[in-house]
């Protein structure tokens, strides 16, 4: 999305990267053959029947939410992005022949329509969750991890999902996330609170501004293992849900060469060897 990944630390770069002009780079530069210049939506040159079309010729340009860890944040030595998602989409872009460029930071919730939208980034990268909503604006890849959600709140609290119900109890989530609809869905009586950022929902139930938190498990099994030790997983909610490359509708040849490209690093271990280094086994 643990106990054994490295000990990075997890700081906010948000704002800064949000403020900056220039691009953050990841993987190799290469040529690729099938590329083409314009946005995500334009005819490519190549009369290839695989060619697809890229905002930049050569390039992957990529846009995240720069600010959960361990899939994606800011290095606070080097400035870059870094992450489980990083990774991968690093060596999918190897595997293509490209190089791959990362956007300034943006709110989770701006991601798909970006994409849908098209001119700016090919792929949107951000432990996004496939889902019937999300796959009315943009495609997918297939899924590359699978993913639950975990309701956080201070060790030795007496709550529960029954207690959480209740008009008087804030749970905080990031908005636009499948925390989010969980929360609506099961938590209908709850004060629902949705917040930009997972470490200031962290802080907020860490301070008891907020009696809980829903959030993805493995960030919350990262983030508490490293950051936020006084706070715990009271509940574990087995959703069943898969993270996927959101890619342009117009762009479908993109998305069959993600697709081989993850393909061929499941069938090398890359995709194990990455799982590893930042779960501390496979998923």
């Amino acid at each position: 999305m643990k106990n054994s990944m490295s000990r990075r630390q997890f700081i906010l770069a948000a704002g800064a990267l949000a403020g900056s002009a220039a691009l953050a780079g990841c993987g190799e530069s290469s040529t690729s053959s099938s590329s083409s210049q314009g946005t995500s939506s334009s005819a490519s040159s190549s009369s290839s029947d695989d060619s697809y079309a890229l905002v930049k010729d050569g390039t992957l340009t990529v846009v995240a939410e720069l600010g959960f860890a361990p899939f994606e944040y800011m290095d606070d030595k080097t400035g870059d992005p870094e992450g489980f998602d990083v990774d991968v989409i690093n060596a999918v872009a190897e595997r293509m022949g490209l190089a791959c460029e990362y956007l300034p930071n943006q709110k989770f919730d701006t991601l798909v329509p970006l994409i849908k939208q098209g001119g700016k980034a090919d792929v949107a990268v951000a432990a996004i969750t496939i889902t019937d909503e999300r796959l009315q604006s943009v495609d997918f890849s297939e899924p590359y991890l699978d993913s639950n959600q975990a309701i956080v709140a201070l060790k030795g609290s007496t709550e529960t999902e029954e207690t959480l119900n209740d008009a008087s109890k804030q749970v905080v989530c990031q908005g636009g996330t499948t925390g989010n609809d969980w929360i609506q869905e099961n938590l209908p009586n709850a004060t629902r609170v949705p917040v930009d950022d997972v470490t200031a929902a962290l802080t907020g139930v860490q301070t008891g501004l907020y009696s809980a938190m829903v959030v993805d498990l493995p960030v919350a099994k990262y983030m508490l293992t490293n950051s936020f030790s006084d706070l715990d997983i009271i509940e574990e909610i087995a959703t069943g849900e898969q993270y996927g490359i959101a890619v342009s509708k117009d762009n479908p040849n993109l998305r069959k060469a993600i697709n081989k490209a993850l393909e061929e690093m499941k069938g090398d271990g890359t995709m194990d060897s990455i799982e590893t280094k930042w779960f501390g086994s496979t998923i």
